[in-house]
């Protein structure tokens, strides 16, 4: 009866921390995050629902997430640097801490007043990058929030823009292609300077009289597994770790048609196409599936 009692004891402990893995988020910034740079740049509504980060000639700001976190899905609407933005650069990304650094990256590049916004998404595996995509968005998301998102799972790292898939990177593991699936990341929003190469590779720059530069967030979203110290929790199959679910492992028919129309109207660049910068050695996931 004492094993008895030891082994529910221990069944009890296993499914109170897996199902405690998921986290649907507050929407409170102040609860969910912390200034990570520069707090004089950064101003959150007193109800911790919106906040701002600002850049001027002083310094730029950012923040990230108090958890870390292995697979799920992040939301965060944003309304990007309105005007004349060249220069300016807006990184919404999850970062590991280890040295072999996994990473999955959107970048918002300014432009010149009247010139699209470019995104510029990335990933990381295992410390190697050079994976670089870039689109023209299909609308001025300096009007409006616009909701951009990570779905990060065992299978796939979908990259979204209001709900439509811009971008896949999938699970090649088994094929020798590096992915993102053991270290947990943090969540990290900044807002910096990049006038060296962001707009038109550095030609360009930030025209401070057009300043403070501000960017806003409101009402995100956090579904991911928080981490606690044990990948299982986060790789399993139940009703919290949602994101692992078969129908998640792929787009499905309606995000393929839209994923589709973006590669052939808004892609501006793909690492995958451009055989002078990898002399003719693309890198082998160019070459499978990309959902």
């Amino acid at each position: 009866m004492e094993l008895l009692f030891k082994f529910i004891g221990v069944l009890s402990l296993y499914l109170l921390q897996f199902s405690s893995a998921s986290l649907v988020s507050t929407g409170d910034f102040n609860k969910d995050f912390f200034v990570s740079w520069s707090p004089s740049h950064v101003n959150t509504s007193a109800d911790g629902r919106a906040r701002t980060l600002k850049l001027d000639k002083e310094s730029g700001a950012g923040f990230a997430s108090k958890d870390m976190y292995l697979f799920g899905q992040i939301d965060m609407p944003i309304k990007l640097v309105p005007g004349h933005s060249a220069g300016t650069v807006l990184g919404f990304y999850l970062l590991s801490d280890q040295p072999n650094r996994d990473e999955i990256d959107f970048e918002f590049l300014g432009n010149v007043s009247g010139q699209p916004y470019i995104i510029q998404t990335n990933v990381y595996a295992d410390g190697f990058d050079d994976r670089e995509e870039r689109i023209y968005l299909w609308f001025d998301p300096t009007k409006d929030f616009h909701t951009y998102s990570v779905h990060w799972n065992l299978h796939q790292i979908v990259f979204m823009v209001d709900s439509i898939p811009i971008r896949t990177y999938r699970n090649h593991a088994d094929k020798g292609v590096a992915y993102p699936r053991w270290q947990p990341m943090s969540i990290k929003m900044s807002l910096w300077n990049g006038d060296s190469w962001a707009t038109r590779g550095g030609k360009d720059k930030i025209d401070w009289s057009k300043g403070p530069f501000i960017a806003s967030f409101r009402d995100y979203k956090i579904d991911a597994c928080v981490w606690n110290g044990n990948a299982r929790f986060c790789r399993g199959d139940s009703t919290t770790n949602w994101w692992n679910k078969e129908r998640f492992t792929s787009l499905n028919p309606a995000q393929r048609k839209w994923f589709k129309w973006v590669r052939k109207y808004h892609v501006i660049y793909d690492y995958c196409q451009d055989h002078q910068r990898f002399q003719n050695n693309l890198p082998k996931e160019c070459s499978l599936p990309k959902y």
